[in-house]
């Protein structure tokens, strides 16, 4: 057995991880990091990065689609599944061999394995055993267990970005963000896609009115949504997967060549064995402080998807209580994170977007608000793509006019979704967004007749 010995052992080497391990080392401090996957972290490996490769290739073909009859002959366009695959590649990669490179340079221990606290301050990966000062659990997320049988036949997204060959008939579990953005790229791409959701509605936490466009859009598109429908088992089969469901119209049994787990994930801290380092955690992750510290140890931290916050499990958010972290460290805790005006993208077809408040939360915390909710179909900024469905729902405080929420559905929302995010952030009003001059004919220039 190896011994270690640091000032900081960050777990994780994603946004969280690196914004505290670069940080501390730059301040001097003696640092390592750990992670059991390739680094880098889900976002540039797993998630945002090549998910967003994916979509564009959708949204290109479904531009030419829209405008068929309006100029545009979209003829025999297609995605070559292979070629894009091979492109998304170009962007993820080097992504280890590069972090690998920058730790390196930065004379940050690099360390490969699953870390398992053995002490309050101590953790082994494999044969070596490091010892700090501090430690701060990075590690991201993993998909839920659901309880379901037959889940191990379930592929994850990770296995999804990684498919060579996009499989004929793919069935996606669950309505979050993983089902209904690739469930769009896939039928884009030539498959049968069904997507299998408990609930009556998905996409859970943006606006229902905004989500009710995006069940019609996604079922124009070819996407078999069936919704208030359970997943009851799964089986493995000679010629594919089956899926045995249930709903309000009865029970059935669907076939598909492979199943996509889309329905939620967890923080990935079982492995960590928290009890032994007397680090309290629950679903949401560990346990801290309004400094990001544990609650039960105080040589530990948390932050990104790993913590129990209030912050949204998003990549910004994660570098965001990254520097918070780092700041506390180096400083003392007197930093807190700073979580208002977050936005949220969903990267449907077309893409949602969300920040602040939703019109009943508003209400709930006895505010006093209008709403301007209009359908944006009919705008210039949607017809002359060929936008079909698209609308704007703004959330303003009487008295004040201070912006409140912003939900947004169409092209560029999940650009024009930043505005409002920068309104909320620095107390803007409705008036100021009123008597701002943008560029035009952009969708900025929307943005006044919104609120």
């Amino acid at each position: 057995m190896t011994q270690h010995t640091c000032d900081l052992v960050a777990i994780g080497t994603g946004a969280a991880a690196l914004a505290v391990a670069s940080r501390c080392r730059e301040a001097g401090w003696s640092v390592a990091v750990v992670d059991s996957h390739p680094y880098g972290g889900t976002c540039a490996l797993r998630g945002c990065d090549p998910k967003k490769v994916l979509i564009a290739a959708a949204e290109a073909l479904q531009w030419g689609r829209r405008l068929e009859g309006h100029g545009i002959d979209p003829g025999k366009a297609r995605i070559d599944w292979r070629e894009l695959m091979a492109f998304k590649e170009t962007f993820v990669g080097s992504v280890p061999e590069d972090n690998e490179r920058w730790l390196a340079d930065a004379d940050i221990g690099a360390f490969h394995g699953v870390a398992k606290f053995i002490s309050r301050s101590a953790v082994q990966v494999g044969e070596s055993v490091l010892e700090a000062k501090h430690l701060v659990i990075a590690a991201g997320a993993k998909p839920a267990k659901l309880g379901i049988p037959g889940e191990e036949h379930l592929i994850t997204s990770t296995d999804f970005l990684e498919l060579n060959e996009l499989p004929a008939r793919i069935a996606f579990v669950g309505g979050g963000y993983i089902s209904m953005e690739f469930a769009n790229i896939a039928v884009c791409a030539g498959a049968k896609v069904t997507v299998l959701h408990r609930g009556s509605h998905p996409l859970r936490g943006f606006d229902p009115d905004l989500v009710d466009k995006v069940i019609l859009a996604t079922r124009g598109a070819g996407v078999d949504l069936k919704l208030e429908t359970l997943v009851e088992r799964i089986e493995k089969t000679a010629s594919g997967v089956t899926v045995d469901v249930s709903s309000p119209s009865g029970s059935q049994t669907l076939e598909a060549d492979v199943v996509v787990h889309g329905a939620g994930r967890v923080p990935e801290i079982d492995d960590l064995d928290l009890a032994t380092a007397g680090v309290d955690s629950g679903r949401r992750g560990v346990l801290v402080n309004e400094f990001l510290q544990s609650v039960s140890n105080s040589a530990v931290y948390a932050a990104g998807d790993a913590a129990d916050t209030a912050g949204y499990p998003l990549t910004p958010v994660a570098a965001l209580e990254g520097r918070v972290v780092a700041e506390n460290l180096l400083n003392g805790n007197n930093v807190r994170p700073d979580y208002a005006g977050t936005p949220t993208v969903a990267f449907t077809l077309p893409p949602i977007a969300a920040v602040g408040l939703g019109e009943e939360e508003a209400r709930s915390f006895g505010l006093k608000c209008r709403v301007n909710f209009q359908d944006t179909s009919g705008w210039y900024s949607s017809r002359r793509v060929g936008e079909e469905f698209s609308a704007s729902k703004v959330v303003i405080e009487e008295g004040t006019d201070r912006i409140l929420g912003a939900h947004l559905l169409g092209p560029s929302a999940d650009e024009l979704i930043n505005i409002f995010a920068l309104a909320i952030r620095r107390g803007l009003t409705a008036g100021d967004l009123k008597d701002t001059i943008f560029a035009y004919p952009t969708h900025a220039s929307d943005v006044g007749y919104m609120v």
